[in-house]
Parts: C-alpha cells; structure tokens; sequence
C-alpha cells in the first residue's frame, strides 16, 4: 500500500486541514498538530515540539 505517512500541522492550519481532508473525500483525517509558528521556532524548541509529538505520530502510523 505504499510507504507509510503522518500529516504534522501547526494549531493555525488544523481547520485547513480538516477543509482539505474533507475536499479529497477523507473527513476526520488523523494527523499529528504541533504548536505554531514553526519558523522562528529555536531548535530547542522545535526539539520539544517534535518529543511532544512523538506519540501522536506512533499512533498514527500504526493505525
């Protein structure tokens, strides 16, 4: 079935997401949400971001 995959989004786009997922025929999509922004995030911060995401991400993937 292909390579498996979990979509990451920050709070800001979750309502975009859920939009598109719908869209493409696939309503209440699971992906892992992360804090935002991203961009000036400092690394330490994106490293606690990423550990915090961790889990969802595990849960994702083995659905």
């Amino acid at each position: 079935m292909g390579t498996p995959a979990v979509g990451v989004m920050t709070r800001n786009f979750v309502s975009a997401a859920d939009l598109m997922a719908k869209v493409l025929g696939m309503p209440g999509y699971a992906y892992a949400i992360i804090d935002h922004p991203v961009s000036s995030a400092t690394d330490k911060e994106l490293e606690a971001r990423a550990l915090q995401t961790m889990a969802a991400i595990d849960t994702q993937i083995l659905l």
